[in-house]
């Protein structure tokens, strides 16, 4: 199993929902395909987990950390999939 920085693929997801890794260009460049591709399916997997929580009818800030989770996991996406288009690396 993949691993980045010592740690499993699903801590780094939900590390990046959190907020504290940033995904980039730079924080890319040292993986090789199998693990580029492992952090996009767990990306999605995780993407996934969040949206199957009970979602938080009544509570504005509950919604709001819900959105910035779900926002931080389509954007890294977004980034992963630039890079291995430039890579020419296919992650699908």
């Amino acid at each position: 199993m993949p691993t980045i920085r010592g740690k499993s693929l699903k801590a780094i997801t939900f590390d990046i929902a959190e907020g504290y890794v940033v995904v980039n260009p730079l924080f890319l460049k040292s993986l090789d395909n199998a693990s580029l591709q492992g952090l996009y399916h767990e990306l999605m997997k995780t993407q996934t987990a969040i949206r199957s929580e009970k979602f938080p009818h009544s509570d504005a800030k509950a919604i709001r950390w819900r959105n910035t989770r779900l926002t931080r996991l389509h954007a890294a996406t977004m980034i992963i999939k630039n890079f291995a288009r430039e890579r020419r690396v296919i992650i699908v």
